[in-house]
């Protein structure tokens, strides 16, 4: 007896298809899953100052999800900023290698003695001096230009005095007292008077912020600028908040209070707006039941009171097993991820369980020639003009037509070349 591999091939393929031929549907399920993820990195180095926001949050794209904590420079002096080199997002460090300092500030006293005790009368007391000492000052050529100063340094016969008061001219020689006036048994040293360098103030790290402007009086502790760990990139100032950057929800946000990031580490991801789908497994029996462009049915169990069914695509099917090492060992079936868009809306969570069903191919089947009977229809309404005898011009000759007319498929009632009236299109 011989076999037919025809026949053997075609049983084969029955039997293959046949789970799909007989199920109407084809349900399985699975959950709410993110399509895409967007990574928040930190642009600059920095202490956590406060967290803005928890992982499982909807935020904005310009929401605040942290707050670093700057380093804050003050003044340690009154005086007047004469000069401000840089601008917020520069380096600190690179600005002072270039201009000495970020800024400057020009105390109150802008005069100050190199002085010495060569000078002084000749005695023990006026030989000795004090860092922090209140002394007269006269100049020595002709006594009119006074004033008053404290010493503020002393190193062996040495000593600095900066000028707290009085009118002098820079370079003249000047006269140092012990007392309120210029008595010359009281008489300390002498020396000669230069301008106060300004006060040069420096900061590490890129600057954030300025607090103050050239020209701006200040008082020891006035807030001057502030800075972050590390360089912006492109010298770039992005600031000490970092934000979402997307709109979307939160999956995780890797930060606290008082804890230090690194530039350009991760210290957020979230699901971006519009980005769920459907993530559902199917046995390995049913995958040639469904293929990527079908339409189903999904059923999110967040409310057990309503039934909440959204329409929904097959994007993908994975091409790798999930649980062939389980299946492999007798622990369970093989399975595989199936992808599947739909839209959302407000209700919708990320991790909710979905019930997914294929639609009835059947029943779409029995529509398609329903529709196609009806398109013919519309078609043979077109193409049959209700034409009538008594509307045929005057001397009008049925065996003389016109270009284009075709004897045999005349509308009813259109009298026929071949003579006689046709009853209906066929002629």
């Amino acid at each position: 007896m011989k076999f037919n591999c025809r026949i053997l091939v075609s049983l084969l393929l029955v039997a293959l298809l046949l789970p799909c031929a007989l199920a109407e549907t084809i349900t399985f399920t699975g959950t709410v899953a993110a399509g895409a993820t967007h990574e928040v990195y930190a642009p600059i180095g920095g202490t956590v100052d406060k967290v803005e926001a928890v992982a499982g949050q909807r935020v904005g794209e310009d929401d605040v999800l942290l707050r670093l904590s700057t380093t804050k420079v003050y003044a340690e002096e009154d005086g007047t900023v004469t000069g401000v080199f840089g601008q917020p997002g520069d380096n600190a460090e690179t600005v002072a290698s270039k201009y000495g300092a970020v800024m400057y500030i020009e105390g109150e006293s802008v005069y100050s003695i190199a002085a010495s005790t060569d000078n002084a009368y000749n005695s023990t007391a006026t030989k000795f001096v004090h860092v922090g000492e209140a002394v007269y000052l006269s100049c020595y050529s002709d006594g009119k230009h006074t004033g008053t100063g404290v010493i503020t340094a002393i190193e062996g016969t040495d000593y600095t005095v900066r000028v707290t008061s009085g009118e002098f001219l820079i370079g003249e020689t000047v006269n140092v007292y012990r007392g309120e006036s210029a008595v010359s048994t009281k008489r300390i040293g002498r020396g000669t008077l230069n301008r106060t360098s300004p006060t040069a103030v420096t900061g590490s790290g890129s600057i954030v912020a300025f607090a103050v402007s050239a020209g701006d009086t200040v008082q020891r502790g006035d807030l001057l600028f502030e800075t972050l760990d590390g360089s912006f990139d492109g010298l770039y100032m992005s600031g000490s908040d970092i934000a979402a950057g997307v709109a979307g929800t939160i999956s995780q946000i890797d930060a606290q209070q008082g804890s230090k990031i690194e530039k350009d580490s991760v210290v957020a991801v979230i699901y971006p707006e519009n980005s769920m789908r459907v993530e559902a497994q199917i046995e390995e029996a049913n995958l040639a039941c469904i293929h990527v462009g079908d339409p189903v049915s999904i059923e999110l169990v967040w409310n057990q009171d309503e039934e909440v069914t959204y329409d929904g695509t097959i994007a993908m099917i994975s091409a790798i097993a999930d649980s062939a090492d389980a299946a492999a060992e007798g622990e369970g079936s093989v399975t595989y991820t199936v992808y599947i868009d739909f839209t959302p809306d407000e209700n919708t969570r990320y991790g909710m369980s979905a019930v997914v069903t294929t639609l009835d191919r059947e029943a779409e089947t029995a529509e398609a020639p329903e529709e196609a009977e009806q398109a013919e229809e519309a078609e043979e309404t077109v193409e049959k003009p209700d034409f009538r005898p008594e509307d045929m011009p005057e001397g009008f000759d049925p065996g003389n037509l016109p270009e284009g007319f075709d004897p045999d498929n005349l509308p009813e009632g259109f009298p026929s070349p071949k003579g006689g009236v046709t009853d209906d299109a066929e002629g």
